[in-house]
């Protein structure tokens, strides 16, 4: 029973360290990341996968179930890529093991009958054996190579393309580097997003995870030891074609980082998309940039508000936005907790860099801010600021509508600068719009080994594809009844016969001829 369990296991992982499985692991590896690329993925966008699920009820939960939505982190991905491990590097070390031992190993003797080589040559030359066999393998530099006398025979072996085998396990070994490095960089790296509004705003920290507004932790991140990096967004600029498209953006920020937030200076940089700002390991992208409107809300009393915040981008092209405000009433204007719920005021609608109306419909007809409209709707009543239940910032609690808790006041149509008036005597304006920015926040310990191995990757394939081995073996044997000696010339390809005809040709009519020339003079000079 033991025999039987030991040699199954033997041929258990006779299989699994076999090359060919592990080309089947990395193509399931491949296969299993296909759903990633399909369906939303948890740690990406949370708020996507509950939408998905809520609007596929019967399919959603099975789904999640089967980790669909944390593919990269689940039980059937990891067990495809611990195994892809196992197999490579089970594959590999023996080979690693043998090709050491043939780097040490001298060439192989020649056959017997070089004639029954596919390449072979045989000549007639007057000279002396060794001095010829020296001469022969002289000319031969960059062959590993050995001389060897038996009798009345001088034998030299020759090999070349060691270096294709070994650019073969460094692509290999380079590629489980490279598997390691993302698998660490999943470990112990992290991502945040973050919004941060241009023109002197606000600013940013990421001393917490609860500054960003989408954080994606590794494994091992529980988000106390980030690196504190701290910027605000000065200017804002965007070119674009007449068509709308987008040229470049380019933000310049000021930011202070690691030992620098101590000091009340700030240091400045040109941030640009595809040019991060690396500082302290982490880097810093600029994914994209929208508008930020501001209102201003006076209250029947004469007292105001006033609220900057990002609305949503709806068309990339044009940057027609959408997006909500919230105002709470001024402490004092209504003492009454039930009374100040009552009177909250709400902005829902679309914003138009450049305004284009078709009658009273709004849309924008270019990306830049020339001339900024908005199209509302202002509501009044209790927005839902102190249920406690989480809200889009882009968009109204329509719950809240639908119980007639949130009443519509009035729906306008707003140029930079013009204002509105309800019937209780509210005001609302639009005062002023301003550019945001979407940042990045990355944090990768093993980004260099991802570059040194993927550099190290294609170097070990392009030397794999083009180093050949090759084999040559020389015999030259007295003749008793002649002072002549016969010279045979046998070659053997060992991987790729491409081009090796020619190859071989050129080496019988350089090689012997020379190596006969060599040995005539040296005869003639020892005489």
């Amino acid at each position: 029973m033991l025999t039987r369990a030991v040699a199954l296991g033997r041929n258990t992982w006779r299989t699994l360290t076999s090359m060919g499985t592990a080309l089947v692991l990395l193509f399931l590896l491949a296969l299993a990341s296909i759903p990633g690329a399909l369906w939303p993925q948890r740690q990406v966008n949370p708020t996507t996968v509950a939408g998905y699920i809520a609007d596929n009820p019967r399919l959603g939960p099975w789904l999640d179930r089967l980790q669909i939505f944390d593919v990269f982190s689940s039980v059937w991905f990891t067990a495809i890529y611990v195994l892809l491990f196992v197999s490579l590097i089970g594959c590999l070390t023996p080979r690693l093991v043998d090709h050491a031992r043939s780097l040490r190993a001298t060439p192989v003797r020649a056959p017997r009958n070089l004639t029954r080589l596919p390449k072979h040559h045989v000549m007639t030359v007057r000279a002396d054996p060794d001095i010829l066999g020296a001469a022969v393998a002289e000319r031969m530099r960059g062959w590993r190579r050995s001389i060897r006398r038996d009798g009345d025979t001088v034998e030299i072996s020759a090999e070349r393309g060691y270096l294709r085998e070994a650019g073969n396990l460094a692509f290999h070994f380079s590629l489980i580097g490279l598997l390691v490095s993302m698998a660490a960089g999943k470990l112990f790296g992290y991502e945040g997003n973050v919004i941060v509004l241009a023109d002197g705003g606000p600013g940013f920290c990421s001393a917490s995870p609860a500054a960003f507004d989408a954080f994606r932790p590794g494994t091992t991140v529980d988000g106390t030891g980030l690196y504190p990096i701290c910027l605000r967004v000065n200017d804002f600029k965007a070119d674009f074609l007449p068509s709308g498209q987008a040229v470049g953006f380019a933000a310049d920020i000021s930011f202070q980082a690691g030992e620098g937030l101590a000091s009340s200076e700030w240091s400045t940089y040109e941030l640009k998309v595809n040019e991060p700002l690396r500082v302290g390991g982490n880097r810093v992208y600029l994914l994209g940039h929208g508008y930020a409107p501001t209102f201003t809300v006076t209250f029947p009393d004469g007292q105001t508000r006033s609220q900057t915040l990002q609305w949503q981008p709806e068309e990339l092209q044009t940057l027609l936005s959408s997006g909500a405000m919230r105002f709470d009433p001024p402490a004092g204007s209504y003492p009454d907790p039930d009374e100040r719920r009552k009177n909250q005021i709400a902005i829902e609608g679309l914003f138009a860099p450049t305004k284009r109306l078709d009658g009273t419909l709004l849309s924008s007809a270019f990306p830049a801010a020339h001339d900024p409209a908005v199209a509302i709707d202002i509501y009044k009543g209790d927005t839902g600021l102190d249920t406690g239940r989480p809200q889009s910032i882009f968009a109204l609690d329509q719950r809240m509508i639908g119980q007639g808790r949130l009443t519509r006041m009035a729906r306008v149509n707003l140029s930079l600068g013009e204002q509105t008036q309800l019937e209780d005597g509210t005001v609302v304006r639009f005062d002023a719009v301003t550019d945001f920015v979407s940042l990045q926040v990355s944090h990768d310990p093993a980004q260099i080994w991802v570059l040194v191995f993927s550099i190290t990757m294609m170097t070990g394939l392009l030397v794999s594809l083009t180093i050949r081995r090759r084999r040559i073996w020389v015999t030259i044997r007295g003749n008793d009844a002649t002072d002549a000696l016969t010279v045979q010339m046998g070659g053997l390809a060992r991987t790729d016969n491409a081009g090796w005809g020619d190859e071989f040709d050129r080496l019988v009519h350089t090689l012997l001829p020379e190596a006969e020339r060599a040995a005539a003079d040296i005869a003639r000079t020892r005489k």
